[in-house]
């Protein structure tokens, strides 16, 4: 995010801006270590990996891409989960990813039949720990940075080649034996194997080079497409399991993670749930002076449509959310509020999402007695904490549908 090219030019990283940070020297930096990293890397080279990527641009054909790390082969280049519990910085996290060349290679079509390749590429994916390969690449790789606000970022590109596995793939029993099974359908694997400890970044990956599913229907998915996919699918899972469960009280979470802020309130009442994220000033996608912000609802029967408006951090925090619903055996009718602040300096993926809410949902809850004590703390948490003003909160929170609702229907307790 540049917040002013003219006052850019005159600044040159002094801060003019009233970031913590110089996006510009960021990536500079980022680039200059990426040149570093990749100077002496040859056409041939062995590493571990067990990282894919799916690119979407000119679906159906696409890329389909290992990510491939450049020095050592040890580090937590895709664990998201790790990055979390470590509580590792922005910047640890770029220069992970920036290590990582995507090796990738052209496919005409999605849909994977018997490709003994892509074959080969799925069991690498699947393995528990990366495997050691040896990368025959056609080129020398390509200086480029790719954040986006879906996926974490990786570094420079190449066409491979050829890849060697050095090592045979250890395969969890549990993932095999749905990687095995062609009469199962995907999302029914996915579930199952999210109840049994499979985290969703690595539920992603296999979504995406056609892992499971019935024989006919396996075939790659783009990564951005995979991950929504994968939190849409336990989402669904988790909220007909929660519809069986009684009503919780009204009570508050807060926290957050990397820059992104939580305020998540359970309503009393039947499964519902509306998401509005605000985008502080001077923040990535806001270069404006206001406040901006973007909303997304369902009610107790879920949306017939994709959450354009939130996109994926709606699927990915809804998660968070259900998880800890499941986790107390209630319902709610569910409010969430996303502060999205300067902290947040670049994209790193909407992991960061998943993770932030998880975080605010292990922190102690506050309850109150009714509705609107806990609007009120909900505003006056954002007031003390990110200078949002009560008439920025009231001009937002007025344009809640699960308000509205709560508002205007009434009860069968009523009459």
């Amino acid at each position: 995010m540049i917040p002013n090219p003219e006052l850019c030019v005159k600044c040159k990283g002094r801060l003019w801006c009233g970031l913590d940070h110089c996006p510009i020297l960021t990536k500079k930096k980022a680039l200059s270590r990426v040149k570093n990293k990749i100077k002496n890397v040859k056409e041939d080279f062995s590493t571990k990996t067990n990282s894919v990527f799916v690119g979407r641009v000119g679906y159906p054909q696409i890329n389909l891409g290992l990510l491939t790390p450049v020095e050592d082969p040890n580090k937590p280049y895709d664990n998201p989960k790790e990055w979390s519990e470590k509580g590792r910085s922005i910047q640890e996290i770029i220069d992970f990813r920036t290590a990582l060349i995507n090796s990738r290679k052209k496919q005409k079509k999605v849909i994977i039949g018997n490709d003994y390749k892509i074959r080969k590429i799925q069991e690498i994916t699947l393995s528990e720990k990366p495997v050691s390969v040896e990368v025959m690449l056609k080129d020398k790789p390509k200086i480029n940075l790719n954040f986006s606000t879906f996926t974490p970022p990786f570094g420079p590109n190449a066409k491979l080649k050829k890849i060697r596995e050095e090592e045979n793939p250890k395969i969890k029993s549990k993932v095999d034996k749905y990687y095995d099974d062609y009469d199962t359908k995907a999302t029914t694997a996915v579930f199952e194997l999210y109840k049994k400890g499979i985290d969703e970044a690595f539920l992603t990956k296999a979504i995406s080079v056609g892992s499971f599913g019935l024989k006919t229907n396996r075939k790659l998915v783009p990564t951005r497409w995979s991950i929504t996919a994968v939190d849409d699918a336990i989402g669904k899972q988790l909220i007909e399991k929660i519809k069986d469960y009684g009503s919780s009280e009204n009570t508050a979470y807060f926290g957050g993670h990397l820059g992104n802020y939580y305020i998540i309130l359970f309503f009393s009442g039947e499964w519902s749930y509306e998401l509005f994220e605000m985008y502080m000033p001077k923040t990535d996608w806001n270069t404006g002076e206001k406040l901006q912000y973007t909303t997304d609802y369902e009610n107790y029967y879920g949306r017939k449509s994709y959450a354009e408006n939130c996109a994926g951090g709606y699927y990915a925090a809804r998660l968070g959310i259900l998880e800890e619903l499941a986790r107390i055996k209630k319902q709610a009718s569910v409010l969430a509020l996303r502060i999205i602040t300067p902290e947040y300096y670049a994209p790193l993926g909407v992991w960061v999402v998943r993770e932030a809410v998880r975080k605010a949902m292990k922190n102690k809850p506050i309850s109150f007695a009714n509705d609107e004590l806990m609007i009120k703390y909900a505003q006056a948490v954002v007031k003390k904490k990110y200078g949002i003003t009560e008439k920025q909160f009231n001009e937002i929170i007025t344009k809640s549908k699960l308000l509205a609702k709560r508002k205007n229907q009434k009860k069968i307790t009523d009459y």
